[in-house]
């Protein structure tokens, strides 16, 4: 007689594989660890402290995000450690904009079906992203959930927790006219614009992630898997100096969306940015689908991914050493502009 008794398991949920995944990363994720955590993985909520009597009056900064579609290129080409970098590099980002240093780092992991081996590789990921970033992986989730995601499916997004002095915060009140824009470089489309990105690729052109493009010398993915990059390390050194005024992430809404976040009212960047100054990838990408240069500045990064505004005298300093560009200036809005100007 054939057992038809109904349990989590035959429901898609393995509970012992949940217990078991987490026990294969403990390891991993205490490398990430400092003094300042208490307790260890698996607890209800992770526990932090750290010291404030550094700050004279400490600002702490979270923000929440996640990989997009970019997860549905790993997926295809069954690899999955860049996307855990690219979570944590994203998140560091978004508070370093604040002036924050991060503290600590949670994770969500979402699944059809739980595969080990994919996960390990994952939090491997972000493991490495938070001990470059000098940040604590303090705990996560993971949730088997075959109702909502179909068996290779999953989803990622983190949470990011960090500190500023509160006298440090950016954007500061300094913008102002004749402030230079300074472009740093992305290191591909980073984790924004793969929807459109994939329809050019996968159904215009109809490549799959190993075909190989020979105008850009690389599979394709290689091309949509490079990492997210963080700006941490090379910014860190100048958070403190009064010469920056402000920092912008180039995300979702490319340049135009996301640095008309920074400038206040009265004042419009007028931005610099010719086609031929836009690296091959995004002319290959808009060439291919014949793109209008504005959808290609609202959709993808176009090669930036973080603008500094800066003061004049600051440029040379801040540039030193590195291949920055100069995008343009703040200038006094006039009737007609908007926050952000394209000018050539």
């Amino acid at each position: 007689m054939t057992d038809k008794r109904i349990d989590y398991r035959s429901s898609g949920v393995d509970i012992q594989a949940g217990e078991d995944a987490v026990d294969n990363i403990k390891q991993m994720v205490r490398e990430t660890y400092d003094h300042n955590v208490l307790g260890d993985l698996g607890s209800f909520g992770g526990l932090y402290r750290f010291d404030t009597s550094q700050y004279q009056a400490p600002v702490l900064v979270s923000s929440t995000d996640g990989v997009g579609t970019k997860l549905m290129v790993a997926v295809l080409a069954g690899r999955y450690d860049t996307v855990g970098q690219d979570l944590v590099n994203h998140c560091v980002n978004d508070i370093l904009v604040q002036g924050a240093l991060p503290l600590f780092f949670l994770d969500y992991i979402g699944l059809g079906k739980l595969d080990q081996a994919m996960v390990q590789e994952v939090i491997a990921g972000m493991v490495k992203a938070c001990r470059e970033n000098q940040c604590v992986l303090i705990g996560g989730e993971m949730a088997e959930m075959p109702g909502i995601y179909r068996e290779k499916d999953f989803d990622l997004a983190g949470t990011i927790v960090g500190v500023v002095e509160q006298s440090s915060l950016l954007p500061a009140n300094r913008i102002r006219c004749g402030d230079i824009l300074v472009g740093m470089p992305s290191t591909g489309l980073h984790t924004n614009g793969y929807s459109l990105a994939r329809r050019i690729v996968f159904e215009h052109l109809k490549l799959d992630v190993d075909s190989y493009v020979n105008d850009l010398k690389a599979t394709v993915g290689e091309l949509l898997l490079a990492i997210h990059k963080s700006y941490l390390q090379e910014i860190k050194p100048h958070l403190h100096d009064r010469r920056l005024h402000g920092l912008a992430h180039i995300t979702g809404g490319g340049i135009p969306g996301n640095l008309k976040r920074i400038i206040p009212d009265g004042l419009s960047a007028l931005v610099s940015y010719d086609l031929d100054e836009i690296p091959p990838l995004f002319r290959w990408l808009g060439e291919s689908a014949d793109l209008r240069l504005e959808e290609m500045r609202s959709a993808f990064n176009l090669g930036i991914g973080m603008i500094a505004v800066v003061d004049p005298g600051f440029v040379g300093d801040f540039m030193r050493d590195t291949n920055y560009l100069v995008l343009g200036e703040i200038e006094e809005s006039r009737p007609g502009f908007e926050k952000v100007m394209f000018i050539q």
